[in-house]
């Protein structure tokens, strides 16, 4: 007997069920969501683009997706920056959440180069696409996609923040303090640790350059941000001359597991995700970004 698993997850279905592995990898490509994050496929919260304007793009070879509210005026612009699996459908419905808040929400596929790391099967082939980015490469692509949205008419990048989760939470810190525009920053879980071979740097390498402060938003169980990493990171923002480092702060939420605002993922953890959503925007009104 086989099921159909488009509104299911593997773990959901009883035992005496004969799950058809390939069945469950086509509906998470179907759905657009990364496969090897075992998807909870009718858990993940679906933003509808009622009331936007955007979509896929293609800013010079680079793809991306963006949500501006209809209507016409400039909109303050948020960089929502992928996690490790790229930009997949989870991803592009944080873009359209962020545009709802009343922001120009963009964000682009960082490893189009190598693939598409959401379609692949196994979390070894995801990192080891992955690592290989380079922090130059990557900043090169934000920076076309800054340029770009500086030449849409929906967008003031005269008033710009930055998100990201996972590995694109570390990217938050990292462009930070390499573009000047960002004006605030939020952080969701980025690691604090280097992933060779390209990635040798880590966020306490960038607190004394940063341009905008931060706010970081951990999970005290995180097994893959051990505590000890975010003291290290606390201690350095206090202890830094750079009036942003100083500003910045982190908020950890004891208990809470790594991707807890991942709401497509056994991971997801809804008190603390609607939590630190609050806290995102909060942030960005606090620093200018509104």
């Amino acid at each position: 007997m086989k099921r159909d698993l488009r509104n299911h997850d593997l773990n959901s279905l009883l035992p005496d069920v004969q799950v058809d592995r390939r069945g469950f990898v086509a509906a998470c490509i179907a759905a657009g969501f990364a496969v090897t994050a075992e998807p909870l496929l009718a858990q993940a919260i679906k933003t509808p683009m009622d009331g936007l304007d955007g979509g896929d793009v293609k800013i010079g070879d680079i793809p991306a997706y963006y949500a501006v509210p209809k209507g016409g005026g400039k909109r303050p612009v948020v960089l929502v920056v992928a996690e490790v699996f790229g930009l997949h459908e989870h991803i592009k419905d944080v873009i359209r959440r962020v545009a709802k808040e009343g922001y120009f929400a963009v964000g682009n596929e960082p490893y189009f180069r190598i693939g598409e790391l959401w379609k692949m099967e196994n979390i070894k082939e995801v990192l080891a696409g992955a690592n290989p980015l380079s922090d130059e490469q990557a900043f090169k692509d934000l920076d076309a996609v800054v340029a770009w949205a500086g030449k849409n008419a929906r967008a003031n990048t005269e008033k710009m923040g930055i998100t990201g989760f996972c590995r694109g939470g570390r990217t938050v810190w990292m462009y930070d303090a390499h573009q000047r525009k960002i004006d605030a920053g939020v952080a969701w879980y980025g690691g604090l640790s280097p992933a060779e071979p390209a990635i040798k740097t880590t966020p306490l390498d960038a607190v004394d350059k940063l341009h905008g402060p931060v706010l970081g938003l951990y999970g005290g169980a995180d097994q893959g941000i051990p505590q000890e990493q975010v003291d290290k990171l606390v201690a350095a923002l206090k202890a830094s001359k750079n009036k942003h480092a100083k500003a910045s702060d982190m908020h950890v939420y004891p208990g809470m597991p790594h991707a807890f605002n991942a709401d497509y993922r056994p991971s997801y953890r809804k008190e603390a995700a609607d939590d630190a959503w609050k806290r995102m925007l909060a942030w960005f009104k606090k620093n200018g970004v509104a």
